[in-house]
């Protein structure tokens, strides 16, 4: 787990991250038939780790470390011309391609790896009157929407789920950008941890700004 002091101004990372399923501070992959599953909390923590360098250790004995490795072990990839966003393809979609100027509709899951990986934000809990998830819907290219979700929905196809690492640069510029959590203090919150003065003139821009989103692609439109 990453630990951040409540006073210290300075980031604090461990050596290495470790799993272990006889720790309860900590939820195992679930194995059933010789088939290792991970559990979302095990790949939110590898996505955190993974993004900021740390190294990953699996503790337990009864699966062999290769396994372990192989099932469990999230495979990142950069996406070309992307300005440092990886993404994980946890589903992919057989629907079309969108293309700018497409109107697009997603679901989100928004997480700040400075704060643990704290979520800032789901469409999932936007209800409309019938008490079903109002996805967040733009226009691909327009500038009100952060460039690193922009550059993962472009190259994902309509049903696909991807999680989606994104550094500073490719993040929120502004307090003006979209998507945002309707909660004023949510978005406080989330705001004053990314453009904290303090933290950026010590030299923490690099990871103050990493957001984590798991997005699925519902909807596009040709407009």
């Amino acid at each position: 787990m990453l630990s951040y002091g409540a006073s210290a101004s300075t980031l604090r990372v461990p050596h290495t991250v470790t799993f272990c399923y006889n720790n309860p501070h900590h939820l195992p992959t679930n194995t059933t038939h010789n088939t290792t599953v991970v559990t979302r909390r095990t790949l939110s923590l590898l996505a955190t780790a993974t993004v900021l360098s740390v190294p990953v250790l699996f503790c337990n004995s009864s699966v062999r470390s290769s396994e372990a490795a192989a099932a469990a072990t999230p495979r990142f990839s950069e996406l070309p011309e992307s300005g440092g966003v990886k993404v994980l393809d946890l589903r992919v979609g057989d629907g079309d391609y969108p293309v700018n100027a497409d109107q697009v509709a997603i679901h989100y899951y928004g997480r700040l790896a400075a704060k643990q990986g704290w979520r800032f934000d789901s469409t999932y809990d936007h209800k409309d009157e019938t008490g079903e998830p109002i996805p967040f819907v733009f226009v691909l290219g327009s500038a009100k929407v952060i460039a690193g979700i922009q550059a993962a929905v472009r190259t994902m196809k309509v049903g696909g789920i991807r999680r989606v690492i994104i550094p500073p640069s490719q993040g929120y510029q502004n307090m003006d950008q979209e998507p945002v959590p309707p909660n004023f203090f949510d978005k406080q919150r989330l705001f004053t941890t990314i453009f904290n003065p303090t933290r950026l003139a010590n030299g923490e821009g690099s990871t103050l700004g990493i957001i984590i989103f798991d997005i699925e692609l519902v909807s596009l439109k040709h407009l």
